[in-house]
């Protein structure tokens, strides 16, 4: 007997959710370095910044007023907000000078304002669930888009150098997997504003697997670790 479509959409939205709540928790080594040396050293906000827009927007976009019946969308993406938020906020405690605070500050409160001005164009210009999901979903997809060339970086160093050592296996697995789920999520009951990025984001993902496979024996894994590991915590979860 065949699953109600419904049923399969909430079924493989919570398996998305699963999959993105520890995808959110990648970073924590990270922080928990920061945290330990209480110096924010050579990492940088700006991946954890991006995030919390685009977490923001997705909650956006999963309301009922702009797109109904995404309530998985929410969820998640309200969970990754306030973790994303965390994050932010042990970077801006441990970054020692102004000017990194300020940066901080900046790059908030402009997104601020950026949101607001969103929401303010999409309720009061805006009729229809039709209409606000494609103005909000579009943004999503613009930004989406943009995280997702984070990678390419390490990317083209893999092929430049032949070393996997700096492309996290299970990262690149996890992030598979995520847009995978979400991309089938969308499929159910078809949205394309959810397909979209996270059908990209299945084609990075697999490309990073690949890569991972091809240039796994070629790597030297006795490299010099004092090279920073690039930062590729950006992702999209929904």
């Amino acid at each position: 007997m065949a699953m109600d479509p419904d049923a399969l959409r909430t079924l493989v939205g919570v398996m998305g959710n699963v999959i993105s709540f520890f995808l959110f928790l990648s970073p924590v080594p990270t922080f928990m370095k920061i945290w330990q040396d209480k110096s924010v050293q050579h990492f940088k906000p700006h991946p954890y910044l991006v995030t919390v827009l685009n977490c923001a927007l997705w909650c956006l976009y999963g309301t009922p007023a702009v797109h109904p019946d995404s309530l998985l969308v929410i969820t998640i993406n309200g969970i990754g907000l306030v973790i994303e938020f965390i994050y932010v906020g042990i970077f801006f405690i441990y970054s020692n000078t102004w000017p990194k605070r300020k940066t901080i500050i900046m790059c908030l409160v402009g997104e601020a304002i950026f949101f607001m001005v969103v929401v303010f164009i999409t309720f009061f210009f805006l009729h229809g669930t039709t209409n606000r999901s494609m103005l909000v979903g579009l943004i999503c997809i613009v930004m989406n888009i943009g995280m997702y060339t984070a990678p390419l970086t390490v990317m083209k160093r893999v092929i430049k150098t032949k070393s996997v050592k700096y492309l996290p296996f299970y990262l690149s697995l996890a992030n598979f997997a995520n847009g995978t789920v979400w991309s089938i999520y969308a499929l159910v009951k078809f949205d394309s504003y959810i397909l979209i990025p996270n059908g990209l984001g299945t084609i990075s993902g697999l490309v990073q697997l690949g890569l991972y496979a091809f240039y796994y024996k070629s790597t030297n894994w006795d490299e010099d670790d004092s090279v920073h590991q690039p930062e590729t915590e950006l992702h999209n979860k929904a």
